[in-house]
């Protein structure tokens, strides 16, 4: 499986499409289609239908689509900006994860 710079629970800012610019957390990595779900971003309505055995009531639900994984940029607590990643190890031998632009490292 292939892995990915960005987690779950990172904060992210969106580099391309509709919500350019939109700040959110990750929610939710899906690595067969490539994509993310990111908080209140890409948002769209489905048109559900009751179900009364499993207490879902009809109407309409809005809801995050996926965004492709290309599109979203990692943002660095320290310098509060759309980063790229690298990684490092440190000196107890541990891979992590910094910020490219300003050296720091991300939790």
């Amino acid at each position: 499986m292939k892995t990915y710079r960005i987690r779950k629970d990172d904060k992210v800012m969106v580099t391309a499409g509709k919500d350019k610019g939109k700040v959110g957390k990750v929610l939710k990595i899906l690595p067969k289609k490539n994509a993310v779900l990111v908080e209140k971003v890409n948002m769209v309505k489905r048109h559900t239908k009751a179900n009364p055995y499993a207490k879902i009531a009809g109407g309409i639900v809005e809801k995050e689509s996926p965004l492709d994984i290309s599109n979203v940029a990692l943002l660095c607590d320290a310098c509060a900006k759309p980063t790229k990643v690298g990684y490092k190890e440190t000196a107890d031998g541990k891979k992590v994860r910094f910020c490219k632009k300003c050296n720091h490292e991300i939790a």
